[in-house]
């Protein structure tokens, strides 16, 4: 799905982002929210927030199917790749300390890292998807559909060091590889686990896998998801947390607390040539139907088994806008904002446009 985004998006000719806009803000309809919720069959949270004010936050349908337990605002939820959006903002707070050069080869900082492109891929490729290391999604399906690389079984730094499938620079491709190595640099770099720079410099309780209480499953039709060692999918889709924790570091983010502005629109510079990938997410001016002007939209979606998150800030509107769910993207879909359809374009569309002033 990832990589379909960031193709076709390449083509679509959304404009880049632009100037903060000056667009009244807008008057949100609860009830609207929840009838597009419950008519699309969505089970699990969403909020919405302007400035530091949350403005809507709702629990929908059970978490397993038919059975009657309510989805609960204060549950934890595994954060598969939004994981990927916080590792880059702690890249970056490296890199604003002089800790990390982005343009560096990283066997400046991991030398026992030995490829054949060692000495030219850098920090700013891996956190571009530009590195051309090996896919974990090539390795072989096991029976219960995950590739084995997330077996457990198989070594991610050994396995990362492998063949590279391009030359770096050459090429996007979405890639766990990239942010797993990003993780080992950042421990070396700052002689700390990953968990533990989590906890000290991101604010709320989220936490790395295999930390952290329990997390709420997943369902894929009204079957359970085969067990996951999450634990393996490290700073590339390891994370979990409450919605909460997640509102706390896009409003951390979003306000300069986590890092200086001009390392965020650094971070926040979606490249037109490879479907507006960033560093760490998307960022688009996105078309919505009821605004005036297209909306500068940083996004950031992960799924692992049956449970799926959006994260989507709009930081010229100061608003944001999250959800999950767990049910499975091949049971429930999001859509994709660039398209302008599907359940994600509509709640946005809903909380950002809908009921604007004039």
């Amino acid at each position: 799905m990832i990589r379909r985004f960031a193709a076709l998006l390449a083509l679509c000719g959304l404009a880049t982002a632009g100037a903060a806009q000056t667009a009244p803000a807008p008057i949100l309809d609860p009830a609207q929210i929840g009838a597009l919720a419950e008519n699309r069959g969505f089970s699990g949270v969403i909020l919405i927030s302007r400035g530091d004010t949350i403005i809507y936050e709702r629990a929908f349908g059970n978490v397993r199917p038919g059975d009657g337990e309510p989805h609960n605002l204060d549950a934890r939820w595994r954060w598969a790749s939004i994981t990927k959006q916080i590792v880059a903002t702690i890249v970056m707070q490296e890199a604003a300390a002089g800790r990390i050069d982005l343009d560096a080869p990283i066997g400046r900082y991991w030398p026992d890292f030995i490829t054949p492109y060692s000495d030219r891929i850098t920090a700013r490729h891996l956190l571009g998807h530009l590195s051309g290391l090996p896919d974990p999604e090539n390795t072989p399906r096991l029976p219960t559909g995950l590739p084995a690389f997330y077996s457990g079984d198989i070594s991610a730094e050994g396995y990362c060091m492998g063949p590279p499938l391009a030359a770096p620079g050459t090429a996007y491709r979405y890639n766990n590889c990239d942010y797993i190595v990003l993780g080992k640099i950042l421990e070396r770099v700052s002689g700390q686990s990953l968990g533990a720079l989590i906890e000290a410099r991101i604010p709320g309780g989220a936490q790395l896998f295999p930390d952290g209480a329990e997390t709420v499953p997943g369902f894929h039709f009204g079957q359970a998801e085969p067990p996951i060692p999450f634990a393996v999918y490290g700073a590339a889709g390891g994370m979990n947390g409450t919605l909460h924790d997640l509102w706390r570091f896009d409003r951390a983010l979003m306000t300069g607390t986590l890092i200086p502005d001009d390392a965020r629109e650094l971070m926040w510079t979606g490249d037109p040539a490879i479907g507006y990938a960033a560093l760490g997410q998307w960022v688009f001016d996105a078309p919505l139907s009821g605004c005036a002007s297209p909306q500068r939209l940083v996004e950031r979606h992960g799924a692992i088994g049956g449970v799926q998150g959006r994260n989507f800030i709009l930081p010229d509107r100061d608003i944001v806008v999250i959800a999950f769910t767990n049910r499975s993207e091949g049971e429930f879909d999001f859509g994709q904002i660039w398209r302008g359809e599907g359940f994600a374009y509509d709640l946005l569309m809903r909380a950002v446009c809908s009921g604007l002033s004039e």
